[in-house]
C-alpha cells in the first residue's frame, strides 16, 4: 500500500506540493488529474526518491521512500515510466528494455523471463528490438518505455502521462496494456491530463491542483463531478 502524509516539497521557497494526502491500494489503479505545473511531476520524482520532500511521508508496504536513493525505491518494488519517455535514443529497444532490471542485473534467469513477457506486452516490439529507441515513433517509444519499467519488477508503477501526445488509437493500446499489467497484480498511480482514457481504467482518482488535492472520489464520482466535467472532461 502507497501512503502519503502531508507531503510537501519546496524549491527556492516556491511550495510544488502542499501538505498533500495520498493512497493507493494493493491491486489499484489510481489516477491524478491536474494541468501543467499542478505538482504530478514533483510528487512523482519524490516517490521515485529522485526528489526529497521538505515535510511529511511517503511510505510503500511500510518502507519510506523519501530517502532520495532512487535504486532503493526501485528495489523495493517502485518504477516510474516518466514523462517524455527519457528513452537512450543511440541504444536499441532491447537494451533500453534491458537497462531497466540494471538493479536486478544479477538474476538473470528472472530477467530473460521477464524481458520474454515484456516482448508479449508489446509484441509490436519484437521486430524492433534491434532498431535504434530514437528510430521509433512516439507511440513505439511509450511502449518501451513502460516496458523498461517494467523490467524493475515493480509492485508499484508510476506512469507519468503516459498518454502525451499520442494518436488516440495508440492511447487506447498503451491503456489496454495497462488494464493486462493491473490485472497481473501490479498497482498503479498515473498521473494524466486525458481524464477520458485515465478514468475510463481508474478505480479512484485524486485532483491536484496548485500543489494540493482539491478533490478526491471513485471513478463514478470523479467522472459526474461538475468541476471534473467541466476542467478536464469538456463537458
Amino acid at each position: 500500500m502507497l501512503e502519503i502524509r502531508d507531503l510537501s516539497v519546496k524549491y527556492s521557497g516556491f511550495m510544488a506540493l502542499d501538505r498533500v494526502n495520498l493512497t493507493v491500494n494493493p491491486g489499484e489503479i489510481v489516477v491524478l488529474l491536474g494541468a501543467n505545473g499542478a505538482g504530478k511531476s514533483s510528487l512523482f520524482r519524490t516517490l521515485s526518491g529522485l526528489q526529497r520532500p521538505s515535510g511529511g511521508t511517503a511510505t510503500w508496504n511500510g518502507t519510506p521512500l523519501t530517502g532520495g536513493k532512487p535504486e532503493f525505491n526501485v528495489s523495493h518494488g517502485v518504477a516510474q515510466c516518466p514523462e517524455g519517455r527519457l528513452l537512450f535514443p543511440e541504444l536499441s529497444v532491447d537494451k533500453n528494455l534491458r537497462l531497466g532490471a540494471f538493479v536486478h542485473r544479477r538474476h538473470h534467469a528472472e530477467n530473460e523471463k521477464l524481458l520474454a513477457h515484456v516482448y508479449e506486452l508489446f509484441p509490436g516490439m519484437i521486430p524492433k528490438k534491434n532498431a535504434l529507441a530514437g528510430s521509433l515513433s512516439g507511440g513505439q517509444q511509450q511502449m518501451v518505455a513502460i516496458g523498461r519499467a517494467l523490467m524493475g519488477k515493480p509492485q508499484l508503477l508510476l506512469l507519468d502521462e503516459p498518454s502525451l501526445g499520442l494518436a488516440p488509437l495508440v492511447v487506447e493500446q498503451v491503456f489496454a496494456v495497462l488494464k493486462q499489467i493491473n490485472a497481473e497484480g501490479v498497482s498503479v498511480l498515473l498521473a494524466e491530463q486525458n481524464a477520458f482514457a485515465a478514468l475510463g481504467v481508474a478505480h479512484r482518482g485524486y485532483v491536484l491542483e496548485s500543489g494540493k488535492v482539491s478533490l478526491e472520489g471513485s471513478q463514478q464520482q470523479l467522472m459526474n463531478d461538475d468541476r471534473v466535467r467541466s476542467a478536464y472532461l469538456g463537458v
